[in-house]
């Protein structure tokens, strides 16, 4: 068998209805030299997904996780070119020819990856929104630590098409990251890689009323602790952005419950760059009222 130019990888565990999904659209790609691999990570029930040529399922008999499950498809991957799906999304059918028609025509001095946009929909079809990421990160930079152009959105990170060997070099994914796993990667991805953000909608996240390890409460706040602790150097290199960052975290904790969690991160962000963090905390305060402010504790 021919090595194909792009691997499409897509970890699953235990939506059976969805993954068919998200299968279909990696094989409806409008360009040929590709293979799909599914990895199943020990879902209940071993997943049926139709025979076809360019598809491949691995079948895990103990849980991975996330990041472990996104790095045995990495190992089985064969093409130059490596691509991620959630098996909750969809790929739109031009993603992989226009992501690697960029990759082929930039005059970047390798490597380079890309990312694109994507656009958030409902069960329905409806779309809720989209983002589109920033232009070019160029190679040393430390992608969303960086400051962000008006408009852009570092939250297209799904859309990631590399090679295989650059992710292989860098470690591939942390297995220890439970959620948080994308904004991981690309911290330790950017510094010895070029990335180039195209102003065109690729994929679709699928918001859903399903699981989803980025709503569970306890993993996001581990998980974010982790991702701090790990990059605290670039991190602490970065305070504008390191206290923007940290608010938000406390934002999120606060509408899923954990309201412990939300005051000791804004706090912190307050400790980091409070001349940032007091305008944002008061500008809410104002647009919204003091009954309403996501932040009434």
């Amino acid at each position: 068998m021919n090595k194909p130019l792009l691997s499409i990888i897509i970890p699953t565990h235990n939506r059976p209805h969805l993954v068919t999904q998200a299968v279909q659209s990696a094989l409806e790609q409008t360009m040929d030299d590709f293979e799909v691999i599914v990895v199943d990570d020990a879902s209940t029930q071993p997943i049926d997904l139709p025979t076809h040529p360019k598809l491949r399922v691995i079948r895990l008999s103990q849980p991975h996780g996330g990041a472990g499950t996104r790095n045995v498809g990495l190992a089985a991957a064969m093409g130059c070119w490596v691509t991620f799906l959630d098996d909750d999304d969809r790929l739109l059918p031009h993603m992989a020819e226009l992501s690697l028609k960029a990759l082929s025509s930039t005059t970047l001095s390798a490597p380079v990856a890309v990312i694109s946009g994507l656009e958030e929909v409902n069960p329905q079809g409806e779309v809720l929104g989209t983002r589109l990421p920033p232009l070019l990160r160029p190679r040393g930079a430390h992608f969303f630590l960086e400051d962000l152009e008006p408009g852009k959105s570092y939250n297209t990170k799904q859309t990631l098409v590399v090679e295989r060997e650059v992710l292989q070099k860098i470690g591939g994914w942390d297995n220890n990251m439970r959620s948080r796993v994308h904004s991981e990667l690309f911290l330790r991805l950017n510094p010895v890689c070029s990335i180039i953000g195209l102003p065109i909608i690729t994929y679709q996240l699928y918001n859903h009323k399903g699981q989803r390890v980025s709503r569970n409460p306890q993993l996001r706040q581990e998980s974010f602790i982790r991702l701090v602790k790990k990059h605290q150097k670039l991190f602490q290199s970065h305070p504008q952005t390191f206290a923007k960052f940290v608010y938000e975290h406390a934002h999120k904790c606060y509408e899923i419950g954990l309201k412990r969690e939300a005051f000791s991160n804004l706090c912190w962000a307050m400790q980091i760059d409070p001349l940032q963090i007091f305008p944002r905390i008061a500008a809410q305060f104002y647009q919204s009222g003091l009954k309403s402010h996501p932040f009434r504790f």
